[in-house]
């Protein structure tokens, strides 16, 4: 997305405000962020007590992560039907993924 003319890239933008919007209007919204290029990344690494950090990301890749959404969803499949509405994923691939659902830290909020 980035090597993209910048008036294309904030039109897709655009579009992910609008779509923000219809996950806030259907109950799933919970965050997203646009993130800035890896060029402005750093990688830490914690080995015996030392912290190293290093510029930009951990590998080498040709797919970067530009963004999330974070929503709410039954299952994968529910998960699936709104993220295959995502603005940029004509240009390139989203992935969709479960974060860990710990019961004792929501108890706790």
């Amino acid at each position: 997305m980035y090597a993209r003319p910048e008036p294309e890239v904030e039109a897709i933008a655009g579009e992910c405000m609008d779509f923000d919007e219809t996950l806030r209007a259907n109950g799933q919204f919970v965050a997203c962020e646009r993130l800035q290029p890896t060029r402005t990344a750093a990688t830490l690494r914690l080995r015996g007590g030392n912290v190293s950090v290093t510029d930009g990301p951990f590998a080498e890749t040709k797919e970067r992560l530009a963004g999330f959404y974070l929503i709410e969803a039954r299952d994968l499949n529910e998960a699936i039907r709104p993220a295959a509405k995502i603005p940029p994923a004509r240009l390139g691939c989203v992935e969709v993924r479960p974060v860990w659902d710990y019961p004792s830290a929501r108890s706790a909020r």
